[in-house]
């Protein structure tokens, strides 16, 4: 297994294209030699532990140049999430104790004023807390030695924070060696080579976009494309894709049912996009996004940690994850395997309480390499020898698993306990529905009540007798599921690669700003000019 590093030197004299953003374009020598010169200067001007840079930036060439420096100078890359604001931004980059954090003018408000740990940045006249990297400004000192000569497999490279939808983001170790192993398999997958292009929309702190995107373009020689402007957008995702001749795309989370809710165009399968991968989008997105665009799309279940990845056969049905891999088992809260998943003619689950439980690794840790600076987490993980991945799922009788949300997206209604994401996987069926999330709101006698937000396709408004009529003819929609209240938002409330913030939506329950519908009795869904925590 080789390293990162040597990823880069492999493409040290290869004068393909490696790098375009925007109208610009960067041989792969270029992008090493670019990579290289800020090597130097780090390894002249930092401390010898730890040797961790923090780069906040959006998907600019900058964060390229500096993946390539980290990788070369032996030190880690700690991607600072944009997204993040104030005491928690603050928070991650004094607790992964990093030295140096690279930024640019139009991220520096969110830095300024900020505590963000003893000694972390370069002393400068205008701040001194912060080194700016001009994008304008080509030249950098070229002080200290050249990259490093013993950078081994082995050699932390990324600390890379989860996406926090459940809990507080956690800082997850990554090795050269797991990164160039993960890129590697990808590129052989989909035979990945100079003459592709990978278009990296997705933000580059996050796994997804590293191991899917950026790893596999590094290990192939396959040139990178960044988003315009830096950052993803469901309307330029064409054009990039056409003006980069992009052939593969990796998403996390949603951005299918963004790029799938602009208008339609009779030459949209007219790209050259071959290769689609990813995680967590809609089940009937992944259908419709590659009959559009004329691709193959694989949706795939994995995580930042890496301990159980399971990955969708040809015969796998729309909407499981895809067959149980080898040590994976569906455990209950009494650490005894979960009962196979019953159904009835409709498809409804009948045990939900029975067949969902947690996916569990029973061959221990895998490639979970450990979260940084923290046992109790590291712990909490591989308890028991096993690899705990913190997601509920079960298993039907012919071994695929379904997901059935976070561990904590359980509901209880008049005693029937089940779980979110089946309830939302049929609300997104609605033709008008963009996503949905599902969770449980205070019964004011006693367990839950259920609560959908929905983000609605532009242009489009609820009809609260279509919407009602629509869930009645949905045989699979337990009686129990049906949700008492409906919350319209222009955007749900995500993280910055598209996943739903369901934790927050949970956290403001039924006092919310944005339009609320309530099925009472059995009438249509009516709606409320207030929100009922505010009547």
């Amino acid at each position: 297994m080789r390293s990162i590093a040597e990823s880069w030197l492999t493409r040290a004299e290869d004068p393909n294209p490696g790098l375009r953003f925007e109208d610009d374009e960067w041989s792969w020598s270029q992008v090493v030699k670019e990579a290289e010169r800020r090597a130097r200067w780090w390894i002249g001007a930092r401390r010898p532990d730890p040797p961790h840079v923090a780069v906040l930036l959006d998907n600019v060439p900058e964060q390229v140049w500096w993946l390539g420096a980290c990788a070369l100078s032996g030190s880690v890359f700690v991607g600072a999430n944009s997204t993040h604001r104030g005491a928690a931004l603050a928070q991650e980059l004094a607790y992964t104790r990093c030295q140096l954090l690279v930024t640019d003018m139009a991220h520096l408000a969110l830095v300024e004023g900020l505590d963000l740990g003893r000694g972390i940045g370069v002393v400068s006249a205008d701040n001194n807390r912060v080194f700016l990297v001009d994008p304008g400004r080509r030249q950098l000192p070229l002080a200290g030695a050249g990259p490093h000569d013993d950078i081994e497999p082995g050699t932390l490279g990324y600390l890379i924070f989860t996406s926090g939808t459940s809990g507080a983001p956690k800082a997850c170790r990554c090795t050269q060696g797991r990164m160039a192993a993960v890129g590697t398999v990808l590129a052989q997958r989909y035979g990945l080579g100079p003459h592709d292009c990978c278009y990296l929309a997705m933000p580059l702190f996050h796994s997804n976009a590293l191991m899917a995107g950026w790893a596999p373009a590094l290990v192939a020689g396959a040139t990178m494309a960044l988003p315009t402007s830096g950052r993803f957008s469901a309307s330029g995702f064409l054009p990039d894709v056409r003006k980069h001749r992009a052939t593969y795309f990796n998403y996390v989370g949603r951005p299918l049912s963004y790029v799938l809710a602009t208008p339609e165009q009779p030459d949209d399968a007219d790209n050259p996009l071959k290769y689609v991968f990813g995680n967590e989008a809609a089940p009937g997105d992944v259908t419709r996004f590659a009959r559009r665009f004329g691709c193959e799309v694989s949706d795939n279940y994995g995580s930042t940690e890496g301990g159980v990845a399971v990955s969708r056969t040809l015969d796998t049905p729309e909407g499981a994850l895809g067959p149980a891999p080898g040590g994976a088992l569906v455990i209950g809260d009494d650490l005894v395997e979960c009962a196979l998943a019953e159904f009835d003619d409709a498809g409804r689950l009948l045990n939900a309480s029975a067949a969902i439980g947690e996916l569990v690794s029973t061959r221990g840790r895998g490639p979970f390499e450990g979260y940084w600076d923290n046992d109790e987490a590291n712990e909490s993980r591989t308890r028991n020898g096993w690899y705990w991945t913190g997601d509920l799922v079960y298993k039907d009788a012919h071994g695929y698993l379904w997901f059935a949300g976070r561990a904590d997206d359980w509901l209880r209604v008049d005693g029937e306990n089940f779980a979110a994401a089946p309830v939302a996987r049929i609300v997104e069926r609605h033709p008008d529905v963009v996503m949905a999330a599902v969770y449980a709101v205070p019964d004011p006698v006693v367990g839950d009540q259920v609560m959908v937000a929905v983000q609605l396709r532009p242009g489009t408004d609820l009809d609260g007798v279509a919407f009602g009529r629509f869930l009645q003819e949905q045989t699979d929609l337990g009686t129990k599921w049906v949700p008492r209240y409906v919350r319209v938002s222009d955007a749900l409330p995500t993280t910055a690669t598209a996943k739903l913030l369901v934790r927050q939506l949970r956290l403001e329950g039924l006092d919310s700003a944005d339009p609320i519908w309530e099925l009472v009795g059995r009438s249509p869904y009516v709606y409320a000019q207030r929100s009922p925590a505010s009547r």
